[in-house]
């Protein structure tokens, strides 16, 4: 995921020939499950000998947030984690009724904004 977000960036300052890149800002949901201080490590790994390899990172969690298509209820979640379902993600559990819910936010892995030097 860090190499897409490299690539996007460096294809960004291509498309308006920026000598520099000085920083970006990056939203991840807490739902895609990227921990922050990997992105970081990676971001810094894979933007040596580029135009980013002194920039800065910043990085803001989006929280994530459920609808329960049986009653309704839009918000905050629970895990249902399960060993015996042997899937890489928990299931995700309305915490009113208990049903399964639709995720509505949370997935997304943003680049909000990259500032460069033209």
């Amino acid at each position: 995921m860090t190499t897409q977000i490299v690539n996007s960036i460096l294809e960004e300052a291509k498309k308006h020939n920026a000598k520099k890149v000085i920083q970006v800002h990056l939203v991840i949901g807490d739902l895609t499950f990227l921990n922050p201080e990997q992105v970081r490590f990676w971001y810094k790994m894979l933007s040596k000998d580029t135009l980013i390899e002194s920039s800065r990172l910043y990085i803001k969690k989006k929280s994530g947030s459920v609808k329960c298509l049986t009653c309704g209820y839009e918000g905050d979640f629970r895990y249902e984690d399960d060993p015996s379902y042997h899937v890489p993600i928990p299931t995700l559990i309305c915490p009113r009724c208990g049903s399964i819910v639709e995720i509505l936010s949370g997935k997304e892995c943003t680049i909000k904004s990259i500032k460069l030097v033209v």
